[in-house]
Protein backbone atom coordinates (compact mmCIF):
# COMPACT_ATOMS: atom_id res chain seq x y z
CA UNK A 1 0.00 0.00 0.00
CA UNK A 2 3.01 2.65 0.87
CA UNK A 3 4.53 1.55 -2.44
CA UNK A 4 1.61 2.99 -4.18
CA UNK A 5 2.06 6.07 -2.01
CA UNK A 6 5.21 6.56 -2.45
CA UNK A 7 5.97 5.49 -5.90
CA UNK A 8 6.70 7.87 -8.03
CA UNK A 9 6.07 10.75 -5.57
CA UNK A 10 7.92 13.88 -7.18
CA UNK A 11 5.61 13.35 -10.35
CA UNK A 12 2.77 12.94 -8.16
CA UNK A 13 4.19 16.04 -5.61
CA UNK A 14 4.26 18.28 -9.00
CA UNK A 15 0.75 17.20 -10.32
CA UNK A 16 -0.87 18.86 -7.10
CA UNK A 17 1.52 21.77 -7.45
CA UNK A 18 0.22 22.37 -10.41
CA UNK A 19 -3.59 21.58 -9.95
CA UNK A 20 -3.59 24.33 -7.16
CA UNK A 21 -2.19 26.48 -9.25
CA UNK A 22 -4.54 26.20 -12.02
CA UNK A 23 -7.55 26.61 -8.86
CA UNK A 24 -6.07 29.76 -7.97
CA UNK A 25 -5.88 30.77 -11.45
CA UNK A 26 -9.32 30.25 -12.19
CA UNK A 27 -10.44 31.36 -8.88
CA UNK A 28 -8.45 34.59 -9.44
CA UNK A 29 -9.91 35.07 -12.63
CA UNK A 30 -13.66 34.18 -11.86
CA UNK A 31 -16.11 36.43 -12.21
CA UNK A 32 -18.01 38.21 -9.52
CA UNK A 33 -20.60 40.69 -9.38
CA UNK A 34 -20.28 43.59 -6.10
CA UNK A 35 -22.77 46.07 -5.24
CA UNK A 36 -20.95 49.73 -4.40
CA UNK A 37 -22.55 53.32 -2.84
CA UNK A 38 -20.54 55.89 -4.92
CA UNK A 39 -21.17 59.62 -4.48
CA UNK A 40 -22.42 61.63 -6.80
CA UNK A 41 -20.05 65.05 -7.58
CA UNK A 42 -21.52 68.06 -8.89
CA UNK A 43 -18.66 69.48 -10.36
CA UNK A 44 -18.24 73.76 -12.06
CA UNK A 45 -21.40 75.13 -11.04
CA UNK A 46 -21.32 78.48 -12.24
CA UNK A 47 -21.27 81.26 -10.02
CA UNK A 48 -24.04 82.77 -10.88
CA UNK A 49 -26.27 79.81 -10.90
CA UNK A 50 -27.54 77.61 -7.66
CA UNK A 51 -29.16 74.17 -7.79
CA UNK A 52 -32.89 74.18 -6.72
CA UNK A 53 -34.22 71.03 -6.46
CA UNK A 54 -33.33 67.75 -4.92
CA UNK A 55 -30.22 65.50 -5.92
CA UNK A 56 -29.21 62.38 -4.62
CA UNK A 57 -25.92 62.30 -3.28
CA UNK A 58 -25.40 59.07 -3.58
CA UNK A 59 -25.78 56.17 -6.38
CA UNK A 60 -25.94 52.69 -5.98
CA UNK A 61 -23.96 50.57 -8.80
CA UNK A 62 -23.40 46.80 -9.37
CA UNK A 63 -20.19 46.13 -11.04
CA UNK A 64 -18.87 42.74 -12.66
CA UNK A 65 -15.46 41.84 -13.38
CA UNK A 66 -12.33 39.44 -12.28
CA UNK A 67 -12.19 38.65 -9.20
CA UNK A 68 -8.54 39.86 -8.65
CA UNK A 69 -9.53 43.31 -10.20
CA UNK A 70 -12.39 43.34 -8.20
CA UNK A 71 -11.01 43.06 -4.75
CA UNK A 72 -8.42 45.63 -5.51
CA UNK A 73 -10.74 47.82 -5.94
CA UNK A 74 -12.12 49.78 -2.65
CA UNK A 75 -15.10 52.24 -2.82
CA UNK A 76 -13.58 55.62 -2.47
CA UNK A 77 -11.99 55.09 -5.55
CA UNK A 78 -15.14 55.19 -7.38
CA UNK A 79 -17.04 57.99 -7.83
CA UNK A 80 -19.74 59.27 -10.66
CA UNK A 81 -18.42 63.40 -11.83
CA UNK A 82 -21.10 65.31 -13.41
CA UNK A 83 -20.10 68.73 -14.91
CA UNK A 84 -22.11 71.61 -14.71
CA UNK A 85 -20.01 74.59 -16.21
CA UNK A 86 -21.36 74.67 -19.37
CA UNK A 87 -25.53 74.86 -17.85
CA UNK A 88 -28.00 77.50 -18.21
CA UNK A 89 -31.02 78.27 -15.95
CA UNK A 90 -33.20 75.55 -15.99
CA UNK A 91 -33.97 71.51 -15.70
CA UNK A 92 -31.03 69.74 -17.62
CA UNK A 93 -31.64 65.49 -17.12
CA UNK A 94 -28.04 63.61 -17.08
CA UNK A 95 -28.42 60.15 -18.59
CA UNK A 96 -26.33 57.29 -18.49
CA UNK A 97 -24.33 57.74 -15.41
CA UNK A 98 -22.75 54.30 -15.87
CA UNK A 99 -20.49 55.95 -18.50
CA UNK A 100 -19.48 58.21 -16.01
CA UNK A 101 -17.99 55.76 -13.57
CA UNK A 102 -13.98 55.93 -13.09
CA UNK A 103 -13.45 52.12 -13.48
CA UNK A 104 -10.55 50.31 -14.29
CA UNK A 105 -10.28 48.65 -17.79
CA UNK A 106 -11.66 44.97 -17.46
CA UNK A 107 -14.85 46.05 -15.66
CA UNK A 108 -18.28 46.17 -16.24
CA UNK A 109 -21.03 47.93 -15.07
CA UNK A 110 -24.06 45.87 -14.60
CA UNK A 111 -27.17 47.90 -12.66
CA UNK A 112 -27.14 51.93 -11.70
CA UNK A 113 -29.73 53.16 -9.40
CA UNK A 114 -30.97 55.92 -10.25
CA UNK A 115 -29.82 55.69 -13.82
CA UNK A 116 -30.33 59.42 -14.63
CA UNK A 117 -30.78 62.61 -12.45
CA UNK A 118 -32.09 65.84 -13.22
CA UNK A 119 -30.31 69.26 -12.04
CA UNK A 120 -32.08 72.27 -11.76
CA UNK A 121 -29.98 75.77 -12.04
CA UNK A 122 -31.83 78.69 -11.15
CA UNK A 123 -30.33 82.34 -10.92
CA UNK A 124 -28.56 83.62 -7.72
CA UNK A 125 -30.53 86.58 -6.58
CA UNK A 126 -30.09 88.67 -4.00
CA UNK A 127 -33.53 90.52 -1.69
CA UNK A 128 -34.35 92.72 0.87
CA UNK A 129 -37.47 92.05 3.23
CA UNK A 130 -38.86 93.62 6.16
CA UNK A 131 -39.44 92.04 9.35
CA UNK A 132 -42.59 90.87 10.85
CA UNK A 133 -42.67 91.05 14.87
CA UNK A 134 -45.11 87.79 16.22
CA UNK A 135 -46.10 88.78 19.62
CA UNK A 136 -47.91 86.13 21.90
CA UNK A 137 -50.34 86.70 25.02
CA UNK A 138 -51.16 90.20 26.09
CA UNK A 139 -50.28 92.51 28.75
CA UNK A 140 -51.83 92.78 32.00
CA UNK A 141 -54.96 94.37 32.19
CA UNK A 142 -54.53 97.76 32.30
CA UNK A 143 -51.58 97.57 29.79
CA UNK A 144 -51.09 97.89 25.94
CA UNK A 145 -48.85 98.00 23.07
CA UNK A 146 -47.98 101.22 22.10
CA UNK A 147 -45.07 100.83 19.53
CA UNK A 148 -42.83 98.21 18.37
CA UNK A 149 -39.53 98.56 16.67
CA UNK A 150 -37.13 96.04 15.16
CA UNK A 151 -33.08 96.42 14.84
CA UNK A 152 -33.09 96.19 11.88
CA UNK A 153 -35.94 96.26 10.62
CA UNK A 154 -35.12 94.46 7.03
CA UNK A 155 -32.91 91.38 6.30
CA UNK A 156 -31.41 90.49 3.56
CA UNK A 157 -31.83 87.41 1.86
CA UNK A 158 -30.15 85.30 -0.79
CA UNK A 159 -30.45 82.79 -3.15
CA UNK A 160 -32.87 80.76 -6.45
CA UNK A 161 -34.63 83.34 -7.67
CA UNK A 162 -37.93 81.54 -8.62
CA UNK A 163 -37.98 80.65 -4.36
CA UNK A 164 -37.43 84.96 -3.48
CA UNK A 165 -40.32 85.98 -5.81
CA UNK A 166 -42.32 83.84 -3.32
CA UNK A 167 -40.85 85.62 0.02
CA UNK A 168 -42.23 89.22 1.09
CA UNK A 169 -41.08 89.09 4.96
CA UNK A 170 -39.80 87.07 7.71
CA UNK A 171 -40.97 86.96 10.71
CA UNK A 172 -39.72 86.91 14.38
CA UNK A 173 -40.28 83.88 17.12
CA UNK A 174 -43.19 84.73 19.12
CA UNK A 175 -42.38 87.38 21.70
CA UNK A 176 -44.12 86.70 25.19
CA UNK A 177 -46.29 89.59 26.53
CA UNK A 178 -48.19 87.90 29.32
CA UNK A 179 -47.87 89.71 32.50
CA UNK A 180 -46.15 92.71 30.53
CA UNK A 181 -46.11 95.82 32.49
CA UNK A 182 -43.33 98.08 31.07
CA UNK A 183 -40.93 98.20 28.12
CA UNK A 184 -38.88 96.12 27.11
CA UNK A 185 -36.21 94.68 24.40
CA UNK A 186 -35.43 91.32 23.43
CA UNK A 187 -33.38 89.38 21.14
CA UNK A 188 -34.86 86.75 19.12
CA UNK A 189 -34.15 84.65 16.40
CA UNK A 190 -35.95 85.25 13.03
CA UNK A 191 -38.30 82.13 11.53
CA UNK A 192 -37.05 80.76 7.81
CA UNK A 193 -37.96 77.43 6.51
CA UNK A 194 -37.05 77.71 2.67
CA UNK A 195 -34.80 75.43 0.98
CA UNK A 196 -32.70 76.66 -1.56
CA UNK A 197 -32.50 80.45 0.05
CA UNK A 198 -31.06 82.16 3.42
CA UNK A 199 -29.99 85.08 5.22
CA UNK A 200 -26.61 86.78 4.01
CA UNK A 201 -25.56 87.78 7.54
CA UNK A 202 -28.71 88.55 10.38
CA UNK A 203 -30.18 85.75 12.11
CA UNK A 204 -31.51 87.85 14.99
CA UNK A 205 -33.51 91.19 15.24
CA UNK A 206 -33.85 93.17 18.53
CA UNK A 207 -37.36 94.12 19.31
CA UNK A 208 -37.75 97.48 21.51
CA UNK A 209 -41.33 96.95 23.02
CA UNK A 210 -43.31 100.00 23.74
CA UNK A 211 -45.73 99.32 26.65
CA UNK A 212 -48.23 102.20 28.63
CA UNK A 213 -50.91 102.61 31.05
CA UNK A 214 -54.42 102.27 29.19
CA UNK A 215 -56.40 105.38 29.16
CA UNK A 216 -59.65 104.74 31.69
CA UNK A 217 -61.40 106.96 29.87
CA UNK A 218 -60.88 106.27 25.71
CA UNK A 219 -59.44 102.76 25.20
CA UNK A 220 -57.54 102.60 22.15
CA UNK A 221 -54.59 101.12 21.11
CA UNK A 222 -52.13 102.79 18.84
CA UNK A 223 -50.97 101.42 15.51
CA UNK A 224 -47.53 99.86 15.88
CA UNK A 225 -45.15 101.07 12.93
CA UNK A 226 -44.07 97.97 12.11
CA UNK A 227 -46.04 94.89 11.25
CA UNK A 228 -47.58 93.08 14.06
CA UNK A 229 -48.33 88.89 14.08
CA UNK A 230 -50.86 87.47 16.81
CA UNK A 231 -49.41 84.27 17.79
CA UNK A 232 -52.60 81.56 17.87
CA UNK A 233 -53.52 80.74 21.08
Amino acid sequence: MMELVTKNWTLKLLSLVFAMILWMFIMGERHLEVGYTVPLELQKIPKALIISNQVPSLIDVRISGPRTLLMKVSPNDISIAVDLSDLKPGLTTFKRLEERLNLPSGMRVTRVSPSFVDIRLDRRKKKNVPIKVVLAGDPDPGYRVVGLKAIPDRVSISGAESELKTISEVMTEPIDLKGVTENFSEIVPLTYERTYTNFIDEKTAEIIVSIEATDPVEDTVLQPPLPVQKKAE
